[in-house]
């Protein structure tokens, strides 16, 4: 009866010890769940955030050239600013003019030949324009050969020369700037080239005083020498093929120009023939 008691009670310990660590994992769960249930839902990324509009700005643009470079840097950059905006003012402003002198040219073939006389002719030629200037310059000549030293030339030589030295004087205004041209483009890839050798000297200083080459130090200078050769490109090349360009129209205008001027010369000769 006593084994049969203490059986029992053994069963009952077993029992309660067996059951013991479920009621206490139940006990744990409980809390945490309803934790879980309490705690808020986690807040969803902003959509804003994937799609963000903010503006870096560039360091190694030609703000941060003009903001970072030095006076020497600041006064390459200018001179190549300058270069430029002549270059292009004498490209149009020449360019302009060779296309009025060549419209000029179409006129004086259509009015100035076909005119009853030789001042009635001047009348129709655009007023301060070359082919009227050439046109005053040959008749005035014609008119005024007198003088003891101008009868040791004959007429015909001195009215070729005096048409000559007009033809000349036009010539020489129609290529006023292409010098220029020339030589912005032949010195602006050196200037631009100085520029970058500044750079890289002062990213070399750069990398000295930090004692490191890291990219922060050398990306600046770096980056400002880059700009400073294709600025130093992007001058050259207008200039260069602006100045050929008007090599070539230039030739084609003055052509027209001889022509004229040969004209009036034939013209004025026959005159005092008759």
């Amino acid at each position: 009866m006593n084994f049969l008691r203490q059986s029992i009670a053994a069963f009952f310990i077993t029992l309660s010890l067996g059951l013991a660590p479920q009621a206490v994992l139940a006990q744990a769960s409980a809390p945490a769940a309803t934790a879980e249930a309490a705690a808020p839902a986690p807040a969803a990324a902003p959509a804003a955030a994937a799609t963000s509009t903010e503006v870096v700005d560039n360091p190694y643009g030609l703000k941060a050239l003009w903001a970072q470079g030095d006076i020497v840097a600041k006064s390459t950059l200018i001179i190549l600013v300058l270069m430029s905006a002549g270059s292009w003012y004498i490209l149009f402003s020449k360019l302009f003019e060779s296309f009025k002198i060549s419209g000029e040219a179409r006129s004086a073939r259509g009015t100035f030949f076909k005119s009853a006389s030789l001042q009635d002719g001047l009348t129709k030629l655009k007023k301060d324009g070359a082919f009227r200037f050439i046109a005053e310059t040959a008749i005035e000549a014609g008119e005024h050969h007198e003088g003891a030293l101008t009868e040791n030339i004959d007429r015909n030589t001195w009215v070729g020369m005096s048409v000559q030295r007009s033809v000349e004087e036009v010539q020489s205004r129609l290529q006023d700037g292409l010098a220029f041209l020339g030589t912005v483009g032949s010195t602006a890839p050196f200037i631009g080239l100085f520029g970058t050798v500044w750079g890289i000297l002062n990213a070399l200083t750069a990398i000295g005083i930090a004692g490191q080459a890291s990219i922060d130090k050398v990306a600046g200078p770096v980056g400002e020498s880059l700009l400073m050769t294709a600025i130093g490109l992007a001058v050259a090349v207008p200039a260069v093929l602006g100045y050929n360009w008007l090599v070539r129209r230039n030739k084609v205008t003055m052509d027209a120009v001889r022509g004229f001027a040969a004209d009036v010369h034939g013209v004025l000769m026959g005159a005092r023939a008759r």
